[in-house]
């Protein structure tokens, strides 16, 4: 039902795009203190909402993939907040600020499908506040392990799920390692008996 309601406003929102946009991989779409001007629709590609954080680190604030709507809060803020990254080659539909706000205010069922969306992504957000604010990496990776069925991202993923839950790649990568020598503890044990 959620999915099947995001993709009707993904085009009931696509409607109001004026162009389309590629960016190749790594490529900047926006930095934090330009101008909100538009809202992006992704069409193909992952972008990706970084903040970073003092200690040189980087903090994944939104990853949006095929059929998402990217940066969507930025259209009730008059700049950026965060810098936008295309992680792999990005076909975008741009749809200018002006234009959604027009529709909006004119669209009753368009902003009731807008405003469930938003509610969506408000849950989106707290969770993963509470993933951030558990304090070890094993708390933080079993929360979003059970988020996601209790699959784990391939690890040449590791580095971006890392930045996604707030640690270092390292701390991760030795959590991981943790995680299959106690598996191979477990089964060297089955086997014993």
């Amino acid at each position: 039902m959620i999915s099947i309601m995001l993709q009707h406003v993904f085009d009931q929102v696509g409607r109001l795009a004026q162009r389309a946009r590629r960016l190749a991989a790594g490529e900047i779409l926006f930095r934090s203190g330009d101008p909100v001007r538009s809202l992006f629709l992704v069409k193909s590609g992952h972008l990706e909402l970084v903040r970073m954080l003092p200690h040189g680190a980087s903090l994944i604030l939104q990853r949006t993939g095929p059929s998402g709507i990217f940066a969507e809060a930025s259209l009730f803020s008059d700049r950026y907040h965060c810098d936008a990254v295309a992680r792999d080659t990005a076909l975008l539909d741009v749809v200018p600020r002006r234009r959604l706000e027009a529709a909006l205010a004119e669209d009753r069922t368009l902003a009731r499908s807008w405003a469930a969306y938003l509610a969506r992504a408000v849950q989106e957000a707290r969770t993963r506040a509470e993933i951030l604010a558990l304090r070890t990496v094993r708390e933080r990776l079993d929360a979003w392990s059970a988020l996601h069925n209790g699959v784990l991202p391939a690890k040449g993923a590791w580095r971006q799920l890392a930045s996604e839950i707030g640690v270092s790649p390292e701390a991760l990568y030795r959590e991981m390692a943790t995680r299959r020598g106690a598996a191979g503890q477990r089964k060297r044990s089955l086997y014993s008996v």
